[in-house]
């Protein structure tokens, strides 16, 4: 009976539902995927699922987080230790309770009566879901642009256009990027290949058990983007999964260390630490915390022309040395975006604070 009662309740829920949304007037949107979704014309409540830094692009794309009623719990915590919630406080009202790692609760989000669902294109459990109960879903991908990170995040502007062709910014957007990446590249390609500074990333650590990037992560985009050598590219794994112990690292000797707002590692902490002392980068001081920006940079995010900029002039400050960081990032966000970041925003970017760390699922970034 109980069950029977629970089937009724999801029945009840999915009618209602299908009528919220077919009284709407609908048009037709194609996502980077290919796959294509029925959404009414007006677009009032978004719910966004396990594509964590997507609920930071989408509030600054649209320059409120108003439309957002659902976010998952990952990008929550993101939000509230970096700038989204200082400057758009009412994404702290979303709802976070409809999923659970990767698991969707359709009951609840069928509660919520979103008019789209915004969804990890990886999550094929979920998009059937969802599709399932009736809902509109436009799928955002990490990994469709070969964790390009500055791609990716055009191509989620891009699929944002459709979505909201009144707000349109990807011409924009893609143009400032397009701006940073040549002048980076102009700057670094006389680089002879033995001068190229070697990188390791520290996505995650744990008892020195380090998590860095492969070349198949964004790390292998980022370092290439700066004209940087990933010293872990041979490793073939993907995404979050390329652990390597300290012997390997030692091997390695990278002139620079890169940490990710993944871990509660710091510089501080690391350059402290006896085992890490013979690194050439920890013994030259060369080891930094990426910016928290509206979300993690390490990932494809709106953040990621002025990571751009900041990864230049911590790897090659001699050919990066007139780059204001401050003033570079205040005019991005000001002319993508129409914000306009104080003096101790920019700090709060570039000098973040430990964060507490709520693990993503690997491919969710």
């Amino acid at each position: 009976m109980k069950k029977m009662n629970t089937s009724c309740k999801i029945l009840a829920l999915l009618t209602s539902a299908a009528l919220f949304i077919s009284s709407a007037a609908a048009r037709i949107v194609t996502d980077e995927t290919g796959h294509t979704a029925e959404v009414p014309d007006s677009l009032n409540r978004i719910l966004i699922t396990n594509i964590y830094p997507l609920p930071s692009v989408l509030t600054l794309y649209l320059n409120s987080a108003d439309k957002i009623i659902g976010i998952h719990p990952s990008s929550m915590a993101a939000a509230q230790n970096g700038l989204l919630s200082e400057i758009y406080p009412d994404i702290t009202k979303a709802n976070t309770g409809f999923m659970k790692g990767n698991v969707l609760n359709i009951e609840s989000v069928l509660k919520l009566k979103p008019d789209v669902v915004l969804v990890n294109a990886a999550d094929k459990q979920s998009l059937s879901k969802l599709e399932a109960a009736g809902i509109p879903t436009v799928a955002f991908s990490t990994s469709a642009q070969k964790y390009d990170a500055v791609r990716t995040y055009k191509s989620w502007i891009k699929t944002l256009d459709e979505l909201f062709p009144d707000h349109a910014k990807a011409d924009k957007a893609s143009k400032y990027a397009e701006n940073v990446k040549a002048l980076i590249e102009e700057r670094t390609k006389s680089i002879a290949p033995q001068n190229r500074k070697k990188v390791l990333w520290i996505y995650q650590n744990q008892n020195n058990k380090v998590t860095t990037s492969g070349k198949n992560f964004f790390g292998q985009y980022w370092a290439e983007a700066v004209g940087a050598k990933n010293v872990s590219e041979s490793i073939p794994a993907k995404t979050a999964n390329a652990q390597v112990n300290m012997e390997q690292i030692y091997s390695w000797n990278p002139d620079v260390i890169l940490i990710t707002n993944f871990t509660p590692d710091t510089a501080e902490n690391l350059i402290k630490n006896p085992l890490w002392a013979p690194i050439s980068a920890v013994k030259n001081k060369e080891v930094y915390k990426l910016p928290l920006g509206f979300y993690r940079t390490y990932t494809p995010s709106a953040d990621s022309p002025v990571l751009l900029y900041w990864l230049a002039k911590k790897i090659y400050p001699e050919q990066f040395k007139d780059i204001d960081l401050n003033n570079e990032a205040r005019k991005y966000y000001r002319e993508v975006f129409g914000i306009e970041l104080t003096n101790e925003q920019l700090k709060k970017l570039f000098e973040p604070k430990p964060m507490k760390i709520s693990t993503p699922t690997p491919g969710a970034a």
